[in-house]
């Protein structure tokens, strides 16, 4: 390998490293705590070599958070792909959206900073790019095949999206439901309410 491949794998490996450590802080300790001396640390760099790949603290924790959202909207279709009904996908999907999120590092990182961070717009923006787009896509195909009665799929979706993010967040509260198959059992009557009079 030439020097211009060995210094991009050298770059790539920073960059690796400093996601990782910063996510593991930010999960930890939540992100208006976490310094930028504790990330290089952990990370074993230089601040001059985060700010060659991040422009500030928000900037990694921005990259920290694309990067929670691509893995929970992983898990998300997997959990959807194990089944052959799109009936089955859509509450297989939604099920799986409120494990995952409800996971501490996952919750705190993608439902509680990262609004406060990147703001309610940017954030939104984020949401409707992964998870929201999934379910848009299920709903959509749901409609089409006649499962759901046709409508705007744009109000659904949001609504949804909406009542998962907030049963996430109040799942994983000290005041949340010490049962959390409750939460579940509520949504997807929700759900089973939304389809044709069988």
């Amino acid at each position: 390998m030439n020097q211009r491949g060995v210094r991009a794998q050298q770059r790539e490996h920073t960059r690796r490293t400093l996601l990782r450590e910063g996510r593991q802080l930010f999960a930890a300790q939540g992100y208006g705590t976490v310094g930028l001396a504790q990330i290089v640390e952990a990370a074993g760099v230089t601040k001059g070599a985060l700010y060659h790949h991040f422009d500030s603290k928000a900037d990694l924790f921005g990259a920290v958070l694309e990067e929670v959202q691509r893995e929970v909207g992983r898990r998300v279709a997997e959990a959807a792909e194990a089944h052959t009904e799109r009936w089955d996908q859509l509450t297989a999907g939604c099920r799986e959206f409120l494990t995952v999120t409800a996971e501490p590092d996952i919750q705190r990182i993608m439902l509680v900073d990262g609004p406060a961070v990147l703001g309610w717009s940017a954030w939104r923006a984020m949401d409707e790019a992964s998870s929201a787009q999934h379910l848009s896509d299920a709903l959509t195909a749901l409609i089409t095949e006649g499962t759901l009665p046709p409508q705007p799929v744009a109000p659904l979706t949001h609504l949804l999206s909406g009542a998962m993010n907030e049963a996430a967040l109040w799942l994983a509260s000290a005041d949340g439901p010490t049962d959390p198959a409750e939460t579940w059992a509520a949504l997807e009557r929700l759900l089973r309410a939304l389809r044709h009079a069988d």
